[in-house]
């Protein structure tokens, strides 16, 4: 039986774990916006401040994720933004099974090495067995831009289509940064409404 009958309007999202990206903060771009958009609507969110983004340890990242996450359920999603995407992957990957996610959203996802950022191939040197994954996650998107200067989108596409995963393109966006104008994320709001 397919998981995705057991979603419900009537089973709404009861925590949200927001991974930001290299260079970034949990005070940045758009996750203030849908951390306050989420808490008014009474779901615990909890937006992780990775150590040392400028300079990311897989290691250290992938404690300061696991930590803020503890034991998912259907109840829980991620949204994760670039270098966050791989982070949580493997954070779930390391996972004894069994174990269940209501949902993942990652923009600006990608599991390789990015020609755009030479200085991540060291983070990026181990894949994930990212098709493992989908079973234990409810509802799957990858959100991408058709703009973005870092992650081409065929690395976006192939992490979607290895995932099982809707994908939404969103034209002009960019990397889905503050520079590129995006400062809220009503798409991703409405994607954690919908389970």
């Amino acid at each position: 039986m397919s998981k995705e009958t057991s979603v419900s309007p009537t089973h709404p999202v009861q925590r949200a774990i927001i991974v930001h990206g290299y260079e970034a903060a949990p005070d940045a771009h758009w996750f203030p916006w849908l951390q306050g958009a989420l808490e008014a609507e009474g779901t615990h969110v909890t937006a992780v401040p990775l150590p040392a983004p400028d300079a990311p340890e897989p290691a250290a990242w992938e404690r300061a994720v696991n930590a803020a996450l503890g034991v998912p359920d259907g109840r829980t999603v991620i949204v994760a933004h670039s270098l966050g995407a791989i982070t949580a992957l493997r954070v779930l990957a390391a996972m004894p099974e069994p174990w269940e996610l209501g949902g993942l959203v990652l923009v600006a996802g990608f599991v390789v090495p990015l020609e755009a950022l030479p200085e991540l191939d060291r983070y990026l040197a181990t894949d994930v067995d990212v098709e493992r994954l989908a079973r234990n996650i409810r509802k799957r998107t990858v959100i991408r831009s058709d703009t973005d200067p870092f992650v081409p989108p065929a690395a976006s596409d192939d992490l979607a289509k290895r995932l099982d995963a809707q994908l939404q393109v969103h034209p002009e966006a960019g990397h889905f940064m503050a520079k590129d104008g995006v400062t809220t994320f009503p798409a991703v709001l409405d994607l954690l409404r919908s389970r």
